[in-house]
């Protein structure tokens, strides 16, 4: 008895070895197979399906466009990076990208919704659905009455929510907001398409709406006094604690309390 438990021990160690031995050479052999078929041609991407948003975006451009960039096969392709090159192209906001087996590459995109120009008329820059600036060929945007926002770029954002805070309370009264500014020190300022003028002081997106909707409420009424239509005003200052300024084609109109806050 003593004689052979030495004998099953080492048959148990020749087992464990080549066990380990034919897992080395298991993954030896994948490995080799892995590197020979991603460099083997017919893995190599031959086809590019693109689904999604392409109103901007036709296929014929979004291949030319990504051909060059799309590396390696369907087994070493960087997806990350893949994705990243469809980001580039201009109206293409957001890509997912999928392999399909043995040489196909499957992507869906999405389009920045323009909503405004944005910034000064000589940047030729657009405002997505989300607040975000973006560069693409204006001339591709359909509905040239867009209104133009403008500030810093980091507040994009915040000037979007202003403008879709105020724009329902114009439109009620059948004004357009041709543009609306935020300044690198935080006041607003609404510019018609007549050319009047709104200085709407300071505060976020809510006392921008709470302090336009409180000057409207009461601006038909003036106007109305003195027999003119809402298109007489020529310029408003809302930046007064217990009233507003206003100037009216040939009148003047000045609030209780003139000292406008900073």
């Amino acid at each position: 008895m003593n004689r052979e438990a030495p004998v099953a021990m080492d048959v148990r160690l020749m087992n464990t070895a080549a066990g380990i031995l034919f897992l080395v050479f298991v993954l030896a052999s994948l490995f080799a197979m892995t590197r020979w078929a991603s460099a083997h041609n017919a893995f190599a991407f031959q086809r590019i399906t693109v689904l999604g948003d392409v109103n901007h975006c036709n296929v014929a451009t979004v291949r030319a466009h990504v051909a060059s960039r799309v590396k390696g096969t369907f087994f070493n392709m960087d997806l990350a990076s893949t994705r990243e090159a469809f980001e580039t192209i201009p109206w293409v906001r957001h890509a997912v990208v999928h392999r399909d087996f043995p040489n196909r590459l499957r992507v869906q995109l999405q389009e920045h919704q323009v909503v405004a120009f944005w910034g000064e008329e000589s940047e030729q820059r657009l405002l997505n659905s989300y607040g975000e600036v973006f560069d693409a060929n204006v001339g591709e945007v359909e509905q040239s009455s867009l209104p133009r926002l403008n500030g810093p770029q980091s507040q994009s954002a915040l000037v979007l929510a202003g403008y879709q805070l105020i724009e329902p309370q114009f439109s009620a009264l059948n004004l357009k907001i041709e543009a609306l500014e935020l300044s690198s020190q935080g006041s607003w300022h609404i510019i018609l398409p007549s050319g009047a003028t709104i200085q709407a002081g300071r505060g976020d997106a809510d006392a921008l709406s709470t302090r336009t909707q409180v000057f409207l409420k009461s601006l038909s009424s003036v106007v109305k006094s003195y027999k003119l239509p809402l298109s007489a005003l020529e310029s408003a200052d809302l930046r007064h604690e217990n009233g507003y300024a206003i100037r009216l084609r040939g009148f003047n109109t000045i609030a209780a309390t003139p000292s406008p806050t900073p």
